[in-house]
């Protein structure tokens, strides 16, 4: 996120697992230019396959650090490199200085998920997943840095030792442009199992857990909106910025593409792909065993919680092949011919592993709660699409979100051009329904959460300094008497789900 001024404009950088984007967007939030370096195509010589190299056990995922790169990822600064960082000549590219610098030269990125051990001592030190998720804002996972640290230091005590500094791969890159190290800030820093999001400092418990003079490595985190310095000489020398561009914090893709879709208090954005994610603006957050929940990137008051489902596009696709012979058409007169809460039959449809709750295969209910072994086409249409979208409903005030009467609902992905889908999505939530274009979300609100850094030291809020930005489309409205038909079948779907989850536990648990 640095602000350039020959044509006053801020750039939004995204680090991501397969490639590095700009975008330049210019004071009437306009983007004028874009451009891109594709890992494994622009850089053949790291011989990355999808930006990562996969190691022999297969839970192990790192990506070069030379090359770099993403969310929930570490780098590991070796004793001397802030020297090496803060005397950069412009003569030489970033790469010949600095290969010397790390004290690991493969770090480990969010598909890592060999540290299960890791992350059940972190939990056990602070008295379990609900008290660590109630501390941190998530219970342990594998890929959060916390724990991917923990691992390096038991498995690597002397490269650990020599790690002066460790950042995200938020504070690595704003490190490169500043030529020092960049703090972490409190939104990105949310995803490492080690921030108590409600007093913004790194927990002594949590600290102390993972590894012996963490804290002293990690720095102090600085709120989202900090300008954290002046761009390097490097970089005014050698490409030409302003000696007096700023540098605003750099965040997570997550909290970034939060911005870029300009959230506001009490929206929600659905992106409707592969997975299905859901992005929650919160005031007063509630941490679960599921879900994650954020510093709020864009307002230091609140928070924003993520929620994933697994079973997305590909259960929607496979039920329209089913049921509706293999068409949209066909399944889209489905959702209009079929009334409102379905005649009171309710479904659940997991063919793989849900993460958010941990079910597994399909679960059909009649009116009476009777379990049956189908329904007809037109009813299992409804009955998937209804009963994805309350799970999200219930699940999102499980961490503390509420509907209120400004809500926006802004929906992305594949199913977002499906008009059809939008209405139920309208329907369940009770409020309107806008689509987004967020092909690049991530670095368009990084962009703007430049622009907000700019003029932070004004308190002026978020929404007043993207105001010029396109609006999103409306897309659907909730139907009349829509909110008394599903308040009854929310309830209904929770204390099914319940007893699903209860007759499909595995006997381990």
């Amino acid at each position: 996120m640095a602000e350039h001024s020959a044509r006053h404009c801020c750039l939004g950088w995204d680090f991501s697992t397969q490639q590095v984007k700009v975008v330049a967007v210019d004071a009437e939030l306009n983007v004028f230019y874009e451009d891109s370096v594709h890992f494994d195509r622009d850089l053949p010589e790291f011989r990355t396959q999808g930006g990562v190299h996969v190691h022999e056990d297969g839970l192990t995922v790192t990506s070069p650090v030379l090359m770099w790169v993403q969310q929930h990822g570490s780098v590991y600064w070796k004793a001397g490199a802030n020297q090496v960082l803060t005397s950069l000549t412009p003569d030489l590219l970033l790469r010949e200085q600095l290969q010397a610098c790390f004290s690991i030269s493969d770090s480990p990125v969010w598909m890592d998920s060999s540290t299960t051990a890791q992350c059940r001592q972190l939990e056990a030190t602070v008295g379990g997943a609900q008290a660590l998720s109630s501390l941190t804002g998530s219970r342990a996972y594998e890929r959060f840095t916390g724990n991917q640290i923990a691992k390096i230091y038991q498995k690597n005590p002397e490269a650990y030792s020599r790690t002066e500094r460790i950042s995200l791969v938020s504070s690595f890159a704003a490190s490169l442009f500043l030529g020092s190290y960049s703090p972490i800030d409190h939104s990105d820093g949310s995803g490492m199992n080690l921030l108590q999001i409600q007093d913004k400092v790194w927990s002594q418990a949590c600290l102390g857990a993972c590894a012996p003079g963490l804290e002293e490595k990690l720095g102090q985190p600085v709120p989202s909106c900090s300008v954290v310095g002046a761009i390097s000489s490097y970089f005014v020398q050698r490409y030409g910025f302003p000696a007096g561009c700023k540098v605003v914090a750099f965040t997570g893709d997550n909290p970034a593409s939060l911005a870029g879709m300009r959230l506001e208090e009490g929206d929600i954005a659905v992106s409707l792909g592969t997975s299905d994610t859901l992005f929650l603006w919160l005031q007063e957050p509630m941490p679960a065993l599921e879900g994650h929940i954020f510093c709020n990137p864009v307002d230091p008051q609140h928070y924003m919680a993520l929620l994933c489902f697994k079973n997305g596009s590909l259960m929607r696709e496979k039920i329209r092949d089913e049921s509706a012979s293999c068409s949209w058409s066909e399944f889209s007169k489905a959702l209009r011919s079929t009334e409102l809460g379905n005649g009171g039959n309710l479904g659940f449809y997991f063919d793989v592993m849900e993460i958010t709750p941990e079910i597994i295969g399909r679960h059909r209910f009649n009116a009476e709660n009777h379990e049956v072994s189908a329904f007809p086409w037109d009813v299992e249409i409804r009955a998937l699409i209804e009963g994805q979208f309350m799970a999200k409903k219930i699940h999102a005030e499980g961490l503390g979100y509420r509907v209120m009467p400004k809500t926006k609902i802004l929906a992305t992905g594949g199913a977002s051009h499906n008009k059809d889908i939008l209405q139920v999505l309208a329907d369940v939530f009770g409020a309107p329904v806008y689509v987004i274009d967020t092909a690049n979300s991530a670095c368009v609100g990084s962009a703007y959460r430049a622009f907000h850094g700019l003029a932070a030291g004004t308190n002026m809020p978020f929404s007043e300094v993207v105001k010029l930005a396109p609006n999103p489309r409306l897309a659907a409205t909730p139907t009349p008497g829509a909110f008394q038909v599903y308040e009854a079948l929310l309830q209904r779907y929770a204390v099914l789900e319940q007893r699903v989850l209860t007759q499909t536990r595995r006997p381990s648990e």
